[in-house]
C-alpha cells in the first residue's frame, strides 16, 4: 500500500474533460495506479501553464470538472476529506482521493476564497507554485522577497481550517517566513535534497530539519531534475539515496512519497518548467512503477516497518493529526 503525497491527475481530468472525455480517472489511470500498488493520494488543483494569466478562470474549469468526474468514479474512488474517509475506502475497496490546492495565485487577495475551496472539499493548501502572488513566492520569484502580511493571514486560515500546509515550490525567504508564522506541523510534498541536488527546488539539510522540528514530512518526487544533475544518474538508486539522506537528517518518520508524475501533461505545461527530453526517473516512468522505489529500498536495507512508514504510515499520520 502507497500513499503518493502529490499528483497532477485533476489537470488530465480538466483537458480531457474540456475536450468532451469523460470517466477519465478510471479510463486512463486508476490501473496505473492499482499496479504500481498506489491507494491514495492528494490530487492538486494546479493553474498549469499556459493558463497562469487568468488564475481564477483555469481553477474553476477544474472545480466544474472534478464535480462531474466525481460522479463518473463514485463506484470506485472516494473523494477524502478526513483520516476516518480513509479507513472508510479502504473497508469498501475503494481508491481514496484528498484534493489539494498547487498554490493560491487564483485566490489573488481574498482569502475568504480558502473557505470556497475547503467548502468544496480541499484539505490541503501551498501558497504558491513557481510565481509570485499576493500571499508568497515561489522559487522563481525574487529571492529576497518572502510571506507577505496578507500571506501570514492565509497561513493562520489554512491552520484553522486544519488543512495540511505544503511548503514545496516556496522559495527560501518564504519557507522561513513560513515555518516562523505556522503553529502547527507542515508538509513539503512533493521535493528532494538539494545536498544530492543543488536545484532550487529542493530543500536543504537546514529546511529538513526544520520540517522535522514542526512534526512534518517530505514526500519524495520522482521528478528527474530533482534527482541529480547528471542525466545518468537520474534513477530509482539515486533517488533512494534521497530517502537515505532524509532519513540521516531528519529520521524516517519524516519521509513520505509525493512523486509527481508527468507523464500525461503536454508540452505546453511541461516546457515552462522542464529542461530535458523527458521527465521521469528511470524505472519510475508513471504510476504503474512506483512500488519499484520499495523494493529498491529494501535491497540497500530499509526495514519492512521503515518502508511501511515511508510508503504511507508517516502521510497517515500527519493527516490523522493535522485533518482529522
Amino acid at each position: 500500500m502507497i500513499f503518493d503525497g502529490h499528483s497532477d491527475i485533476w489537470t488530465d481530468v480538466t483537458i480531457k474533460t474540456l475536450n468532451g472525455d469523460s470517466d477519465i480517472v478510471r479510463k486512463y489511470h486508476l490501473n496505473k495506479m492499482k499496479e504500481g500498488n498506489v491507494s491514495g493520494s492528494i490530487f492538486v488543483i494546479w493553474i498549469d501553464p499556459p493558463y497562469t494569466a487568468d488564475p481564477w478562470n483555469r481553477a474553476t474549469q477544474i472545480v466544474e470538472s472534478i464535480k462531474k468526474e466525481a460522479e463518473c468514479f463514485k463506484d470506485s474512488v472516494m473523494i477524502a476529506k478526513s483520516y476516518s474517509d480513509i479507513e472508510k475506502a479502504q473497508r469498501e475497496g475503494k481508491f481514496y482521493v484528498f484534493i489539494g490546492l498547487e498554490g493560491l495565485s487564483c485566490i489573488g487577495n481574498n482569502l475568504d476564497l480558502i473557505d470556497y475551496f475547503y467548502d468544496f472539499g480541499a484539505r490541503h493548501a501551498s501558497l504558491t507554485w513557481n510565481e509570485e502572488n499576493a500571499l508568497a513566492t515561489g522559487v522563481r520569484g525574487n529571492p529576497d522577497r518572502g510571506l507577505t502580511e496578507l500571506g501570514k493571514k492565509a497561513v493562520q486560515k489554512i491552520n484553522n481550517r486544519k488543512m495540511l500546509l505544503d511548503v514545496s515550490h516556496l522559495n527560501e525567504k518564504s519557507f522561513w517566513d513560513l515555518a516562523e508564522a505556522t503553529d502547527r506541523p507542515i508538509i513539503a510534498s512533493h521535493s528532494n535534497c538539494r545536498a544530492l541536488c543543488d536545484v532550487p527546488r529542493n530543500l536543504t539539510d537546514r529546511q529538513l530539519k526544520k520540517i522535522a522540528e514542526l512534526g512534518g514530512i517530505v514526500g519524495i518526487n520522482s521528478f528527474n531534475e530533482f534527482v541529480h544533475s547528471d542525466i545518468e544518474k537520474q534513477d530509482i538508486r539515486m533517488l533512494v539515496q534521497h530517502i537515505e539522506h532524509m532519513a540521516d537528517v531528519m529520521g524516517i518518520d519524516h519521509v513520505g512519497i509525493g512523486m509527481d508524475y508527468c507523464d500525461f501533461l503536454d508540452d505546453s505545461s511541461m516546457s515552462s518548467f522542464s529542461q530535458q527530453e523527458t521527465s521521469y526517473t528511470k524505472g519510475l516512468e508513471d504510476a504503474s512503477k512506483t512500488n519499484k522505489l520499495l523494493l529498491e529500498m529494501a535491497k540497500v536495507g530499509f526495514s519492512d516497518k521503515d518502508i511501511e512508514k515511508v510508503a504511507f504510515g508517516n502521510f497517515h499520520r500527519i493527516i490523522k493529526s493535522v485533518i482529522g
